[in-house]
């Protein structure tokens, strides 16, 4: 009896180890990095380079909090990257060769993205579709679609209005991180404090019992995907003016970061589980571990390597969890 009760708080201690790692493990891991990479490199907690980390990793991390989105109800969005060369292209065209005004090519650029990810969530919502297959299948037509406009070449876009979207600062902060922060904020709000939130869970979380609850399945759906498409296009967007050059083969891997972030952050593949700060979280530990491999010298090889290992290391830990609360 008096070994049955000792197993029975071992694996009560046991659970709630793995509930703390589940709620506080990507906060941990990213305290680690940081006095790690402190250690390993002088430079790491300098001003400048922290700055530099959070604006090179704004892009991910604007296509992070949209594909947060899709995946929490139980899809993926593998288009995004895809998304930045369309947007990128259609920059190049509206803004170098049309002479457009720089803001109204923006505005038509989202329109193209907002689109495509509309496309995206109605095919996944209103076929049945598997995401994988749709967003796979849309990733070639967009990107396809990109060399077409380009014609396969790169358009330099020397607008310096146009460029000082990545140039330019709020105060000491540069301006894509303070439209990283302006979307996580709004994001977050959208996904935890209101009905289209609520919706998004639910659809993620049991699909039936939503259905039987009044939640639109289709609605919820299209809407992700949709949501998806705008934030990739407003990464594409800071990511052309960081470059000032349109070109149809920039964004490849993207997506892999960015459900990096939200598999680190905490997001399960199994659905209706998310939350935005630990996106956020997962956004800087991607980062920290391309800068601090940068800034210590190892091949690009290996933080492809050492990417991969945690993405798998975050998604059996995800599964482990899940199967303990199932």
């Amino acid at each position: 009896m008096s070994n049955q009760n000792d197993r029975l708080k071992t694996l009560q201690q046991l659970r709630r180890v793995g509930s703390l790692i589940g709620k506080y493990g990507v906060y941990i891991a990213l305290v680690v990095m940081f006095v790690a990479m402190s250690f390993a490199s002088p430079t790491f907690l300098s001003v400048t380079n922290l700055f530099n980390i959070l604006k090179q990793n704004a892009v991910i991390g604007i296509i992070a909090v949209g594909m947060t989105f899709v995946i929490v109800t139980g899809g993926i969005d593998l288009s995004v990257g895809a998304q930045l060369a369309l947007v990128s292209c259609i920059l190049g065209q509206f803004i170098t060769n049309f002479g457009v005004n720089p803001f109204l090519a923006c505005l038509i650029a989202l329109l193209a993205s907002t689109a495509f990810g509309f496309l995206n969530g109605f095919f996944v919502a209103r076929f049945n579709m598997f995401p994988f297959v749709v967003t796979l299948s849309t990733q070639l037509i967009i990107r396809g679609l990109a060399q077409v406009i380009s014609g396969g070449n790169a358009i330099p876009l020397t607008s310096e209005t146009f460029q000082h979207i990545y140039s330019s600062k709020v105060g000491p902060i540069p301006l894509p991180i303070v439209i990283l922060f302006v979307v996580t904020v709004i994001v977050y709000i959208m996904l935890h404090w209101t009905k289209f939130g609520r919706y998004i869970f639910a659809v993620g979380g049991n699909v039936h019992a939503a259905i039987a609850s009044g939640v639109s399945e289709f609605w919820t759906k299209v809407g992700a995907y949709t949501i998806s498409g705008l934030l990739a296009g407003i990464a594409g967007i800071i990511f052309t003016a960081k470059t000032s050059s349109a070109q149809s083969n920039i964004g490849i891997g993207y997506e892999t970061d960015a459900v990096a972030a939200c598999v680190l952050g905490g997001t399960s593949f199994a659905g209706g589980v998310a939350t935005i700060p630990g996106v956020v979280m997962g956004i800087f530990i991607i980062g920290f571990i391309y800068n601090g491999m940068n800034l210590i010298g190892i091949e690009s090889y290996y933080q492809s390597m050492t990417k991969g290992a945690v993405i798998i290391g975050a998604v059996l830990l995800d599964m482990v969890l899940n199967r303990k609360k199932g």
